[in-house]
């Protein structure tokens, strides 16, 4: 197939523009305030996280639930669960920074820094990861589904 140059160069042209609407919209923070019910959900799982608080954990994250830790650990939701009400580890601090919410339907990707400190099996280690949550509408609220930290 032949090509003209004038319609090799409205394709060249007319990419890179297509693939920053694109970037934009999937990754950019959500402008029509559909990710504040996300935000608030992302804070409450910060705040259950926090107190260890099995309940809460338990009616924020869907049974499917895969959570990946940034050291490759991947914990179903039973295990998520237990290892924070057991108390083998627990957060004294956590501080979210650098949040980003995109809403696409009854799901949502919502993006943080995740700064504080983890104690796990009695030693205290300092935490700076990036997070990436994958949140699902379920009823009238939002439920974890995924979660996928990595070493910054």
């Amino acid at each position: 197939m032949s090509m003209s140059r004038r319609s090799a160069l409205a394709a060249a042209v007319a990419t890179p523009v297509f693939l920053r609407a694109r970037t934009s919209e999937a990754a950019g923070p959500d402008a029509s305030g559909q990710g504040a019910p996300v935000e608030a959900a992302v804070d409450a799982l910060t705040k259950a996280l926090l107190a260890a608080d099995g309940r809460a954990l338990d009616g924020l994250v869907l049974d499917g639930l895969s959570y990946g830790h940034s050291s490759g650990l991947v914990q179903d939701k039973a295990a998520f669960i237990e290892a924070l009400t057991s108390g083998r580890s627990r957060f004294p601090g956590i501080t979210l920074s650098d949040r980003s919410v995109s809403v696409l339907g009854d799901d949502a990707i919502a993006r943080h820094v995740f700064t504080g400190e983890v104690v796990s099996d009695g030693k205290t280690s300092p935490v700076h990861i990036g997070v990436m949550q994958v949140w699902h509408r379920d009823g009238a609220g939002w439920r974890l589904m995924a979660r996928q930290a990595y070493k910054l």
